[in-house]
């Protein structure tokens, strides 16, 4: 089962327009957002990543060249050896066997797009999922599978619950408040942007395509999306003020999404 990251996007409500890292990159603790995500996907047996590049993608593709291998490492250098380059003995530190796949698909491509110049990589897939460079939840990657082979339709695409950002409140007659509740769960569903395809989506991509607002309403049209709602943890970071909560809830030692194992 691989497992693709749409990782392309600037995160300009986290940090501007110009942001000096590629959102994936902004660090929870001491590993970028995407390593959190990818260890989720890890610790359940799903080690094949596909990630979709776009907005400085070239240091995505450096982290996992230069960094994502040494972190938390002792290492033992051997200088000097034949062919000039220094040989590399691991001394300790996690033992992460993964296949990592970083497909440059365009800076400003939509989501859609960037899935669909990515289809060469999935020809040897009859089902993957996708998600994005910004999510984290306490998710069962294998429940999710589980549940879209068994419904047979073309996708599924996890729901959750989200609280509005502002208080609510209920005033009567003259304007006397009724009720006031702070951030209050706001009515519905949402994309939880965790879903599971077959290959038939790439029947329903057209080029220039967003996931969101242009591929996923066909699947709906033909009754090709299953949605499975999650009641767990799930956040999102979308803005500094959630990247701040995010990193409160890893220094505090109790990270849902946190996971034992490679």
């Amino acid at each position: 089962m691989k497992v693709v990251l749409l990782v392309g996007g600037r995160g300009i409500r986290l940090v501007g327009e110009d942001a000096p890292l590629p959102k994936a990159l902004y660090r929870i603790g001491q590993q970028p957002l995407v390593y959190h995500i990818m260890r989720m996907f890890a610790a359940n047996g799903m080690k094949r990543f596909l990630l979709t590049l776009g907005y400085r993608g070239e240091q995505i593709v450096d982290y996992f060249l230069h960094h994502a291998p040494f972190l938390q490492t002792d290492l033992s250098l051997k200088l000097g050896s034949e062919g000039g380059l220094p040989q590399i003995r691991r001394l300790n530190g996690p033992e992460e066997s993964w296949e990592v796949i970083l497909a440059h698909t365009g800076i400003e491509a939509a989501t859609g797009e960037r899935l669909r110049r990515a289809e060469q990589y999935l020809d040897d897939c009859e089902q993957f999922i996708v998600t994005y460079g910004d999510g984290l939840a306490d998710l069962d990657p294998a429940a999710l599978v589980d549940f879209h082979r068994k419904h047979g339709r073309v996708g599924t695409v996890t729901v959750v619950r989200a609280n509005s950002q502002f208080g609510h409140v209920d005033f009567g007659d003259g304007g006397v408040v009724e009720c006031i509740e702070e951030k209050p769960p706001l009515p519905g569903w949402i994309n939880g942007g965790f879903l599971v395809f077959d290959s038939r989506i790439f029947d329903y991509l057209q080029p220039g395509d967003s996931l969101e607002a242009d591929c996923l309403p066909r699947l709906v049209d033909d009754g090709q999306l299953v949605a499975r709602p999650h009641d767990g943890f799930w956040a999102c970071m979308d803005t500094y003020k959630d990247a701040m909560a995010l990193e409160e809830l890893w220094a505090s030692g109790h990270a849902p999404w946190a996971v034992d194992g490679p």
